[in-house]
């Protein structure tokens, strides 16, 4: 039997926090004042308060927006919800429409008026790899057994080096639902479609493609809060879940107008 779907509230950090907000704001979160200062600070959308009924979430969020914060309920199978996403091996810019198409030559097209938003961001993955390192040891038990003479073996030493790696994505949305219509990323991007205008290397190709989108889809909305929090250890920086609820959060505030 499926348990009653989680709520969360969450909400649209403002520019600026007056103490009267904070401390009305903390009453209705029930947290403390650099607690409640700390949810309502920053770039990029937070999940808040987790009501326990419905009511109380409306309660909580209506409350909030008294105040003049941007607060959305929503549900936890929303955020955690993820389908197959379209991710883009080339693209193809025609008059009215832009044909992207993937590694496997499925294509996806998008009209000029069909994206709501784009979305720029900067993901960071940790990956690990094997290492193999070969030592000079000294070896006791062969020594003895030549009288005392110093023998040295090689032996081959196996540990793991963990690197991290950023790369950069644009995710394409429409009016209607808050997963992705397409997805670019930077390494895996066939950028031969830029022509002479392609350079030696993918970030600036990346760049290039980017402006490109934006002229062809001229009423998105361009947000790039995910790529301009990455120096100073935000939400960009991680990956995974964190990252699909703050891409997520961002579209949800947008569709709403917060």
């Amino acid at each position: 039997m499926v348990g009653p779907d989680i709520l969360h509230v969450a909400v649209s950090p403002p520019g600026s926090l007056e103490g009267e907000v904070v401390r009305k704001a903390q009453a209705i979160l029930g947290k403390d004042p650099y607690e409640t200062r700390l949810l309502l600070t920053g770039a990029i959308p937070k999940i808040v308060a987790h009501p326990g009924t419905a009511r109380e979430a409306e309660s909580v969020a209506g409350g909030l927006r008294e105040l003049g914060l941007p607060a959305i309920v929503l549900n936890d199978s929303e955020i955690r919800k993820h389908s197959s996403r379209f991710i883009a091996r080339t693209i193809v810019f025609g008059e009215r429409e832009v044909i992207f198409r993937d590694c496997s030559g499925v294509e996806t097209r998008l009209g000029a008026n069909e994206v709501s938003l784009i979305l720029e961001g900067l993901v960071r993955t940790q990956r690990e790899s094997e290492t193999a390192q070969t030592k000079m040891k000294f070896s006791l038990g062969a020594t003895m057994l030549t009288a005392g003479i110093p023998i040295w073996r090689s032996v081959t030493e196996k540990g793991k080096e963990v690197s991290l790696q950023s790369e950069h994505f644009v995710r394409l949305y429409d009016r209607l639902s808050s997963e992705p219509r397409v997805e670019i990323l930077q390494r895996r991007t066939n950028y031969a479609f830029l022509g002479a205008a392609m350079a030696s290397n993918s970030p600036a190709n990346f760049r290039s493609a980017l402006a490109r989108l934006r002229e062809a889809f001229p009423q998105a909305v361009f947000d790039d809060r995910l790529f301009r929090v990455r120096g100073a250890g935000g939400p960009a920086a991680g990956g995974g879940q964190e990252l699909e609820t703050n891409c997520k959060l961002i579209y949800l505030f947008h569709r709403v107008g917060g």
